[in-house]
């Protein structure tokens, strides 16, 4: 009875942490549920089972980090023959009058904390067979490796330095000359930032135009999530040490977040998307995602953000003059539009979207919104020939 009640409060807390993986804190009111649980058990299996989202696949490859971490990735090649996906004629460099034509450009994504590649669907879905893309998770996340260097007593807090570093990685082996448009979203945009600052001259001869989604350059300690100050500054005080015992006892929080996955679904939602008409569908790979992130992966992270500190990397890239989006939900209470409105002030350069009735996980909630201005984006650095293309192939996605 003791270890029932035991794993129940961890179940508690640790769906209130898991939230983080959305980028919430915990002490949110969630409304109260009238639905039988058996119904909404079926429910969720029934969106598992018939939604498409996360489906896409495309060539699969593997990089090495510094520390030997597995990193996983997949690449999209350009179709010029007319069909989609991995594996096409189009994607192999010809030749012409005995030399190779030039790399194309190829479009990297990175995504944010305990989501994963499969997080820019619909972004994926527009793009594919249009322009070269690579996908990839990072490390602890999705199909990569846990980091080595986090592993075992002796294991090092992760940075996000060495994010930067093991983005680098992969665009060694996935994606190793041509022109280059890195896209990051939350955590995956600062994985960029850390880029830039580390390798100045890598960006500076290879990237063509980069796109920061809800991410930001800093400050992170000073976001409220939508919660009164006193809440914040109680949840401030005890976050790192809840965050560290919940990751000791991994496996007792893992039973309890199942166990209390309807409270789960709302913090998710709540922290996750702005407007009130989501698709269920899509909220439910939402959360999907955030669930199969482990709880000891949430806590080895979490303090990485608090040190995030990349204000002088974006001046350094501002030297550069590349073409830059710098987008975010008007509603977005994980990382709040105001931060990336600071990013676009240090960008002169950068196109500034504030995306109404949008949370975090814009690129999902208004996908249309996101993808036209990738579009043009991709237009300026020339990695494809015109927005309508891409709104084409998108239209055609969706019959």
């Amino acid at each position: 009875m003791g270890e029932s009640r035991s794993w129940r409060r961890a179940g508690f807390a640790g769906a209130a942490i898991g939230v983080l993986a959305a980028g919430a804190a915990a002490g949110v009111a969630v409304e109260r549920l009238t639905v039988g649980r058996s119904v909404r058990q079926k429910a969720r299996l029934a969106l598992d089972s018939t939604g498409p989202y996360g489906s896409l696949r495309g060539t699969s490859g593997r990089a090495l980090a510094e520390d030997a971490t597995v990193l996983y990735y997949e690449v999209d090649e350009v179709d010029e023959a007319g069909d989609s996906g991995p594996g096409t004629s189009g994607g192999r460099r010809r030749r012409l009058f005995g030399r190779k034509e030039p790399a194309p450009v190829t479009v990297v994504f990175s995504h944010g904390y305990c989501l994963n590649q499969d997080s820019w669907h619909f972004q994926r879905a527009a793009l594919r067979g249009l322009v070269r893309t690579v996908h990839w998770d990072q490390r602890s996340h999705g199909r990569s490796g846990h980091g080595v260097a986090q592993s075992g007593p002796d294991g090092v807090p992760v940075s996000i330095d060495q994010l930067g570093r093991d983005l680098k990685a992969v665009l060694d082996v996935a994606a190793p000359e041509g022109p280059l448009v890195l896209v990051g979203h939350s955590m995956g945009g600062m994985t960029v930032m850390a880029l830039a600052e580390q390798y100045p001259e890598f960006v500076r001869d290879r990237v063509v135009g980069v796109a920061f989604v809800g991410t930001s350059a800093g400050n992170l300690g000073d976001v409220s999530y939508g919660l009164p100050l006193a809440g914040v500054n109680a949840v401030r005080r005890v976050l790192p040490g809840v965050l560290r015992a919940l990751g000791s006892q991994a496996e007792l929080v893992e039973r309890g977040r199942r166990a209390t996955a309807d409270l789960f679904a709302g913090l998710i939602k709540k922290y996750s998307f702005a407007s009130k008409d989501v698709d269920p569908a899509v909220a439910r790979f939402a959360e999907r995602m955030i669930e199969s992130t482990p709880i000891d992966v949430v806590a080895e992270f979490y303090p990485a953000f608090v040190e995030h500190d990349k204000a002088a990397a974006l001046t350094a890239l501002a030297e550069l003059e590349l073409p830059v989006l710098a987008l975010a939900g008007d509603n977005d209470l994980v990382t709040p539009s105001s931060h990336t409105e600071a990013l676009a002030d240090l960008l002169p350069d950068a196109e500034l979207v504030i995306v109404p009735d949008a949370g975090h996980l814009v690129m999902l909630e208004h996908p249309e919104a996101v993808t036209d201005r990738l579009a043009d984006l991709l237009v300026r650095a020339g990695a494809v020939p015109g927005p309508a293309t891409v709104a084409a192939e998108a239209d055609a996605g969706k019959g």
